[in-house]
């Protein structure tokens, strides 16, 4: 195989991983690349997810989540796609499927610090680290974290960052999780695909997005749903106000009026699966509206 620049090189950490329960799966990556992206994250609701990297070849991802689906084992679907791939020492191939079986690949021509961590649910890799402390730190958070599973891989993504990261520095990052009708309207399983392509701070950056993400397409909690009357009426009528979409103080009671404000603000800012029922307001949303006009 010809030797390619170093520039060339996916020099990435990432890690794929599953939650049974939950069905979803998922991989969050940073590398020293544009756009990581759109080459190591691939996932298939049901049935695994691949991460492909240093000088990634994008067609094991797809070939590997369809011996996958065919039933193969993580381990015997890495032997036969590396088996037929020339290039396989300068590979470096992470994989887990629905069952939370694992399996890691490092070629023997990866830039060190090169390798990766495997264990229950998750597959942890990195070429051209400062440490080998990167992955073995991600998987430690990793296995140490609860709640949902997108928030799980930005903990340990951001815990391996801090542990060490890649030598080159940071450039872009990505997440993405799947899972049975997880897409938008349920019409596909893309749960969450968020992507910094370009930022100083990408892993900070992807860690804002999807706080936002969640804001956005996260369905209200019971507990969050709050009776819009006497100061907070009052707080929320100032931000319409400021933010233009009410004119006039407070009359006292919560009015029609002002519920359409409301209404408005709510489908502007894309927060349709949080509109409460009239007189009342989704807490996180007041807090979002409140951080508008503190701004």
């Amino acid at each position: 195989m010809n030797t390619k620049n170093l520039k060339d090189v996916v020099a990435t950490f990432s890690i794929a991983a599953a939650d049974p329960e939950t069905e979803e799966l998922g991989i969050a990556v940073q590398s020293k690349f544009i756009a990581v992206g759109s080459v190591v994250p691939w996932a298939k609701a049901g049935v695994g997810a691949v991460a492909t990297q240093s000088w990634a070849n994008t067609s094991l991802g797809p070939k590997g989540i369809a011996l996958l689906e065919e039933g193969r084992s993580p381990r015997e679907a890495l032997e036969m796609i590396l088996a037929e791939d020339d290039g396989k020492e300068f590979r470096q191939v992470g994989m887990v499927d629905a069952q939370g079986n694992a399996a890691s690949f490092t070629g023997k021509e990866c830039f060190d610090w090169a390798g990766g961590v495997t264990g229950k649910n998750y597959a942890c890799q990195g070429n051209i680290l400062v440490n080998e402390e990167t992955v073995t730190r991600m998987a430690e958070v990793f296995e140490q974290s609860t709640g949902e599973l997108a928030s799980r891989l930005l903990e340990a993504l951001d815990a391996a960052q801090e542990a060490g990261g890649d030598s080159r520095g940071k450039q872009s990052a990505a997440l993405l999780v799947v899972k049975p009708e997880g897409g938008y309207g349920g019409y596909n399983d893309r749960y969450i695909d968020l992507r910094v392509d370009d930022h100083p701070d990408p892993i900070k950056e992807l860690i804002r997005l999807h706080g936002l993400y969640m804001l956005y397409f996260s369905k209200t909690k019971p507990e969050n749903i709050l009776k819009i009357e006497g100061e907070r009426a009052e707080k929320i009528v100032l931000a319409l106000n400021r933010l233009a979409y009410f004119q006039g103080e407070y009359p006292g009671e919560w009015t029609a009026a002002l519920q359409e404000a409301l209404k408005r603000y709510y489908l502007t800012e894309n927060f349709d699966d949080r509109i409460a029922d009239d007189g009342y307001i989704d807490g996180e949303v007041l807090d979002f509206m409140m951080s508008q006009v503190a701004e």
